[in-house]
């Protein structure tokens, strides 16, 4: 998730909705192509509208609370002021919100690290893949701690840029693509009568960590014009812009890649199909625009979450010395994140890694939709809505976890282990903190 640094102006509409999209159209299109065509082929582009609906869902209550709030801490910020008795769901959700953020930085480095050697005889190398990702956060890391102002000053343009590129890929696949549009058509009525609404529904589950970013409008709320109307219209524009990118790009790889080539080199199915049909002008475009796209996500995750990190640490949920700063730069946060990043890279693969953070994020997303229902009147939101919102979270990530049990047992398990431990977590430091304040 993309985080864009302070600015001296006014932020107007035409700027909220350029933060919330380099927030949102990191690598995640890139990643969840491969396994998405895999699981229901043509039907990809359907699945993506589906999980940008539920994106808007979990955005209403982000929303109501932002408006209501005015807090640039959001998430973090509208749990525990919803819930200010209970140190338990502040810590928890602090854990979830950060872990939540190191899953999608391990995700952006690992899709980085799978375009970077794509075109070479080392592409299918899994250990130098990992060896990449590792490296890639080591230099963001570094960056961070000495460097940060050096990347803002070109972080809108890294931005815009990789907008107009994945643009430029989705048309030169079209154009060149051996499939026309009704055979594509033809193909999508033979793969639903394959699939299943049930498969759908999961893969549009899985491909809700592509829409995490959106929270970035909140962050801006004090240097905006307008929130009132900027913060709902910058939130579901973005989401909606999101939405039509994904799809024309999904529909560019199918129109030009053949399915079973997608799924054979998912992990950077994009450049394999480019270098096929123009060759290694093709797979230079796709592999610059993944670097490019992940590059600027991995520098914002890296600054935006160490700070939160730092944030909730001084309030006492995660370890004190994490929320140390030296020179403003929370250095031991920045560092901290990033060796946990790299230690989810080591032991887990691409989709163990897509479908935790799918599943973080809709867990945190579902925990802000319960909170929004608690405070329903004093947000004026709808009822109806709210519990929409909450129902279409669950079923989300019920459905994830579904599949893991039914298709990968052991992975499923990874994942409960890690959420086992992150409640453990949080539950010990919030008893603490009670009982320190029990005992003033």
């Amino acid at each position: 998730m993309t985080q864009h640094r302070k600015r001296n102006k006014d932020l107007g509409l035409a700027e909220l909705i350029a933060i919330a999209l380099g927030g949102m159209v990191g690598g995640g299109i890139f990643t969840i192509l491969g396994i998405s065509v895999e699981l229901i082929g043509s039907l990809t582009p359907v699945a993506i509208v589906i999980g940008g609906l539920i994106a808007a869902l979990a955005a209403y209550s982000y929303v109501k609370l932002g408006l209501f709030y005015r807090d640039e801490g959001a998430t973090y910020s509208f749990f525990k002021r919803t819930y200010p008795r209970s140190k338990f769901s502040a810590s928890a959700i602090g854990w979830f919100i950060i872990f939540g953020y190191i899953s999608t930085l391990a995700l952006y480095a690992y899709t980085f690290s799978s375009y970077a050697i794509s075109g070479t005889d080392f592409a299918d190398n899994l250990w130098l893949r990992k060896g990449i990702a590792v490296s890639v956060i080591g230099l963001f890391t570094l960056i961070n701690i000495w460097s940060v102002n050096g990347m803002g000053k070109i972080e809108d343009l890294m931005v815009y840029t990789k907008l107009i590129v994945l643009a430029l890929i989705s048309i030169v696949l079209m154009t060149h693509g051996t499939t026309d549009f009704a055979t594509f058509v033809a193909n999508m009525a033979l793969d639903l009568e394959q699939s299943s609404l049930f498969s759908i529904l999961i893969v549009s589950s899985l491909t809700f960590v592509a829409f995490e970013g959106f929270q970035l409008v909140i962050n801006a709320v004090n240097e905006m014009t307008d929130p009132e109307k900027n913060i709902p219209r910058a939130i579901y524009s973005s989401i909606s812009m999101a939405v039509l990118i994904y799809v024309v790009i999904a529909m560019g790889a199918l129109f030009a890649i053949p399915t079973e080539e997608i799924v054979a080199n998912k992990e950077f199915a994009l450049a394999s199909g480019a270098g096929n049909v123009l060759g290694a002008l093709g797979t230079n475009l796709v592999v610059f625009g993944a670097i490019l796209a992940t590059s600027s996500a991995i520098s914002g995750t890296v600054f935006g979450s160490s700070r939160q990190m730092a944030v909730i640490a001084q309030d006492g949920y995660f370890p004190q010395i994490l929320g140390v700063r030296k020179n403003k730069s929370p250095q031991n946060a920045i560092i901290a994140m990033a060796l946990i990043s790299c230690l989810l890279i080591s032991v887990g693969g691409l989709e163990l890694i897509l479908e935790f953070g799918s599943v973080t994020f809709l867990l945190v997303s579902l925990l802000m939709a319960i909170a929004n229902f608690k405070i329903r009147k004093k947000t004026n939101s709808s009822t109806f809505l709210t519990l929409l919102s909450i129902f279409g979270l669950s079923i989300g990530g019920i459905l994830i976890l579904y599949y893991e049990l039914t298709n990968n047992w052991q992975q499923m398990t990874a994942i409960v282990v890690i959420y086992v431990l992150l409640a453990f977590g949080a539950w010990k430091f919030s008893f603490d903190k009670k009982k320190k304040l029990q005992h003033k």
